[in-house]
C-alpha cells in the first residue's frame, strides 16, 4: 500500500534536461512506504520515502544500452553492463570509479579481454570483498549457452583472473543470469527458466555452509509466479530482496518490488511494488541497493517525453518524524522506547531505512542522527 501523509499524488513529469540529467518530480520526499507483508512467513516493512530519482548523467550513461547496475560495498564503484564503443562484444562489462561518495561519477573503463568476450557478457555483481564478479554469459566454453560464470582477484589492486563457469549444479540446460551473492557470501540469488518454476523466468537460490564449500542446488522462491521475476539485489544484512517483476499490480510492463523475511532462515513474504517515483509506467528493472540501505540503483526507461534511458538512483529515507509534528526530537525518542523489542514498523527506523524487524538500539542511532531537524 502505497501513499503519502498529504493524501495527494503528483503527476510524473520531466524537470530538467540540462546535460541528461533527468529528475522525476512527484513530491516523492513525501511518498511512505508502510506495507505489512501477510502471515508470520514475513515481517512489517518499515515506515520510509523515496527521494526524487536521478539520472546518472552522460558521464555513465551512453547514448547505447545501459543497464544492470552493482555498486560495490563502499559505493566507489559502479558495474555494469553498456552496448557503447569500445568493447570486446555485442555486451560488455563496464565500471566507473570515484574518489569519494561527494565526489562525480568517472568515465566508465571496459574491464578488458579477460572479463569480457566476443560475446554477450552482461549482468554483473560484485561480491562485498570485491574479490568475485559474478555475471552472465553465452560465450565459448559454457555448459548450455546462457551461463553464470565468476572472476577472482587476490586484491583489489590486481588484475580479474580468467572466469570460470559456474557449473551444472547452478547453471541448468536452460537460460541462468543474474546473479546476486549476499554479504556473507553464502547464498547466491539468480534468475532462471530451468524445469519446475512457476513462470517463464524465477528467482532461485543456491547456497552453501562456507565460502570453501561448492554451491548447492538452486532452490525456487516461494514469491515466484506465472509472471517473470528476475535481476535479484539481496541487502546487506540478507533480509530484504529487490527484483525485477511482470507481477500484475504493477505501474508498467515491469517494475521494481521488494520481499523481506524475519530472519534468513524464514521464508519471504509477500512482495510490494516500490510505486512512485521509483516505477513509471515504462520500464524499469535491475535493481541494485547499497550497503547502508540508503540508495537504491536501477535501470529506467520511463514514459515517452522523459527521453534519457539508462542507469538512475534514488535515495532511501527513514521516517525520523514519528509523531509529525514537524521536528525531531525528545518526544520521537519517547515512542522509540515505548515499541522497544517489537517489530512496530513506524520505529524500526535501522541499521538500514527498511528496517531489521526488531525496535532496538540501532534505531536510537539513527534517530540521533536527524535530532533537532525540522521536517517540512
Amino acid at each position: 500500500m502505497f501513499w503519502n501523509r498529504k493524501k495527494t499524488w503528483d503527476v510524473i513529469k520531466p524537470v530538467s534536461k540540462s546535460n541528461k540529467c533527468i529528475v522525476r518530480n512527484v513530491n516523492a520526499h513525501l511518498i511512505v512506504v508502510a506495507a505489512f507483508l501477510a502471515t508470520g512467513a514475513g515481517r512489517a516493512l518499515a515506515d520510509f520515502t523515496f527521494g526524487t530519482p536521478e539520472n546518472l548523467g552522460p558521464v555513465v550513461n551512453s547514448s547505447a544500452y545501459d543497464a544492470t547496475p552493482c555498486v560495490s560495498t563502499d559505493e566507489l564503484s559502479l558495474y555494469f553492463t553498456s552496448a557503447r564503443s569500445g568493447g570486446s562484444g555485442n555486451w560488455d562489462i563496464w565500471v566507473s570509479t570515484r574518489a569519494t561518495m561527494d565526489d562525480p561519477w568517472g568515465e566508465p573503463e571496459n574491464l578488458g579481454p579477460v572479463v569480457n568476450s566476443s560475446a554477450r557478457d552482461f549482468a554483473p555483481c560484485i561480491s562485498a570483498d570485491e574479490l568475485s564478479l559474478y555475471f552472465t554469459s553465452d560465450r565459448p566454453g559454457g555448459l548450455w549457452g546462457w551461463d553464470i560464470w565468476v572472476s577472482t582477484r587476490a586484491t583489489t589492486d590486481d588484475p580479474w583472473e580468467e572466469p570460470e563457469n559456474l557449473g551444472p549444479v547452478v547453471n541448468s540446460s536452460a537460460y541462468d543470469s543474474a546473479a546476486c551473492i549476499s554479504a556473507d557470501g553464502l547464498e547466491l540469488f539468480l534468475c532462471s527458466r530451468r524445469s519446475g518454476g512457476l513462470g517463464s523466468d524465477d528467482i532461485y537460490v543456491s547456497t552453501r555452509a562456507t565460502t570453501d564449500d561448492p554451491w548447492g542446488k538452486p532452490v525456487n522462491l516461494s514469491f515466484n509466479n506465472s509472471a517473470k521475476e528476475g535481476y535479484p539485489s539481496i541487502s546487506s544484512d540478507g533480509l530484504t530482496l529487490f527484483f525485477s517483476s511482470f507481477k500484475n499490480g504493477g505501474l508498467g510492463e515491469d517494475d521494481i518490488w521488494m520481499t523481506t523475511r524475519l530472519t534468513k532462515d524464514d521464508d519471504w513474504g509477500i512482495p510490494v511494488n516500490l510505486g512512485l517515483p521509483v516505477n513509471t509506467s515504462g520500464h524499469e528493472g535491475s535493481p541494485s541497493i547499497s550497503a547502508d540501505g540508503t540508495t537504491l540503483y536501477f535501470y529506467s526507461d520511463p514514459p515517452d517525453g522523459i527521453v534519457d534511458v539508462g542507469l538512475w538512483q534514488t535515495s532511501i529515507e527513514p521516517i525520523v518524524d514519528l509523531n509529525a509534528d514537524g521536528i525531531v526530537d525528545a518526544l520521537d525518542m519517547c515512542i522509540i522506547v515505548d515499541h522497544w523489542g517489537t517489530d512496530e514498523s513506524l520505529c524500526d527506523i535501522g541499521p538500514t531505512p527498511f528496517g531489521d524487524g526488531v525496535v532496538d538500539v540501532q534505531d536510537l542511532i539513527v534517530l540521533a542522527e536527524h535530532l533537532f531537524e525540522e521536517i517540512p
